[in-house]
């Protein structure tokens, strides 16, 4: 077998070493423990990813294994030597003899924790060497395109990737390792009674809808002004950080099991006003009753007690305006880091500014929209991004959106996982009232407002893996709030949610 590697420090002056950190025999004895003892691995996977293996060879073992394993099938050196008979790489080795030897010089199991730390260790100091000469080789290039502070926030959100993640950039992904991770959401939502494989809106319909909102999905959600996106964004925000548990999870890590982190821009509104919606809605007050100051004892005693009970809510606020989207995400990535972070909200689109003018606000939307989807995949969260629409709704008989009328919408409508607009029929024919002796008219029209009184629709326009259509929702304006809207047969799943 392999001696251990000698791992080079380099010299003072800086030089890297010539030979990577690495330790080839303890990648060996360890993928031995996991081949003679397949339960070994569990203790391990949460640790390592065939990523962290210096030998490519061993990283495919390593990985064929955790599919075997975790399919409750044996992983030994006969039934892997099956599977990798056309491995060159493990032929030029010695093959299943190879994969024998590897046996033979495994490890007693409780050693396995140690060695697994040991190859992550190895395989970070490793990124950082590369990482460190990359951002060396990119300050030494002087050009007109990329300012030096670009280079700090690329700098910034590899660092933060080989952090978070154990590698500063992914590359390319196995198939096998991707269908794992496609079978565990799928696992995740077969638990739940086929019904979320995301995180809960608080909506029943909407749930339904979306299945929840996904990891690394961009949804747009867009209306005119008045119609309630804020709002619509703040319940959601609230509804999920009110939920927020935290647990060890089926894979043995500890995480989010419930609700989530919310990292919310308020880009138009303060904080303090911000704050005063989401008070607003836990406590029903009206909100124009916060702002003056405008309340009785008993509504001020529920205002405090809510604030009280909010104050352990995990939802951040930050209210810088006109933020670069380079800024966004760099704050993104430390609230991650320092907070942890389930969903992100920006409120919204057309307030972000791009990281440097274009020549058309088409091209600079676009790369907002491009940077926002790019935000949810990177930091694996979903991104809600509110968005305004362009006045020709007001100029159409049904003033129900569509995609054609988001700004820009070329751009929007290509990035987004998810379309939805907020319409409130209500809204308009409020400002339909008939002169008071048009007895016959004003009849139609009290009867138009009863009906649509306390009703909100909201649209999915588009849905990358889902069906769109129509999710009615209940709206009480003075406390900014939107709900689940009772129906007959749905009363005892109401009463329950």
């Amino acid at each position: 077998m392999n001696q251990i590697a000698d791992i080079h420090a380099g010299d003072k002056s800086g030089t890297p070493p010539a030979v990577m950190p690495h330790s080839i025999e303890a990648e060996q004895q360890l993928l031995g423990a996991i081949l003679t003892k397949n339960e070994v691995y569990d203790s391990v996977s949460g640790v390592i990813t065939a990523n962290h293996f210096y030998e490519p060879v061993h990283a495919r073992i390593f990985e064929l294994c955790a599919a075997r394993i975790t399919k409750n099938t044996l992983a030994s050196p006969v039934t892997m030597a099956s599977f990798m008979k056309q491995d060159e790489g493990l032929n030029e080795l010695g093959g299943a003899e190879y994969l024998a030897r590897l046996a033979a010089s495994a490890i007693a199991a409780f050693a396995a924790l140690d060695y697994a730390q040991m190859i992550y260790n190895l395989a970070i100091r490793r990124e950082l060497i590369h990482l460190g000469q990359n951002i060396s080789a990119r300050a030494g290039e002087v050009t007109v395109e990329e300012e030096p502070k670009d280079q700090i926030t690329k700098a910034e959100q590899a660092l933060y990737n080989l952090a978070v993640e154990g590698q500063s950039n992914s590359g390319f992904k196995s198939f096998l390792s991707a269908a794992m991770t496609a079978v565990n959401t799928a696992n995740n939502a077969y638990k739940r009674d086929g019904g979320l494989a995301g995180i809960s809106t608080g909506f029943i319909d909407m749930d339904k809808k979306l299945g929840g909102l996904h990891k690394s999905d961009l949804l747009i959600l867009a209306a005119r002004p008045s119609m309630g996106k804020t709002s619509l964004a703040t319940n959601i925000a609230f509804s999920i950080a009110k939920s927020y548990k935290r647990g060890s999870l089926s894979d043995g890590t500890e995480g989010t099991q419930n609700g989530g982190v919310v990292g919310f821009y308020s880009l138009e509104m303060s904080a303090e006003q911000l704050a005063a919606r989401v008070l607003s809605e836990a406590s029903e007050v009206p909100s124009e009753q916060i702002r003056r100051g405008d309340m009785t004892e008993a509504e001020f005693r529920r205002f405090v007690d809510a604030a009280k009970t909010l104050e352990s809510c995990p939802l951040y606020i930050d209210d810088t305006p006109a933020l670069p989207i380079s800024q966004l995400a760099a704050r993104a990535r430390r609230l991650k880091r320092t907070q942890g972070l389930d969903l992100l909200i920006v409120d919204y689109l057309q307030l972000v500014r791009p990281a440097s003018a274009k020549d058309s606000r088409v091209n600079e939307v676009s790369e907002i929209t491009q940077g926002l989807k790019a935000i949810a995949k990177e930091l694996d969260i979903p991104v809600i991004a509110l968005s305004q629409l362009s006045r020709q709704v007001e100029n159409r008989d049904d003033k129900r959106p569509q995609l054609a009328d988001l700004r820009e919408s070329g751009s929007i409508e290509q990035d987004a996982d998810v379309v939805m607009f907020i319409f409130r029929e209500e809204y308009y024919k409020e400002r339909e009232k008939p002169a008071d002796h048009e007895l016959e008219k004003m009849a139609h029209w009290q009867d138009d407002m009863q009906r649509l009184h306390g009703k909100a629709e909201v649209i999915i326009g588009k849905q990358r893996h889902g069906p769109i259509g129509t999710i009615e929702l209940s709206f009480e304006g003075q406390f900014t709030r939107f709900g689940n809207l009772a129906k007959s047969w749905q009363q005892d799943s109401l009463r329950d949610y």
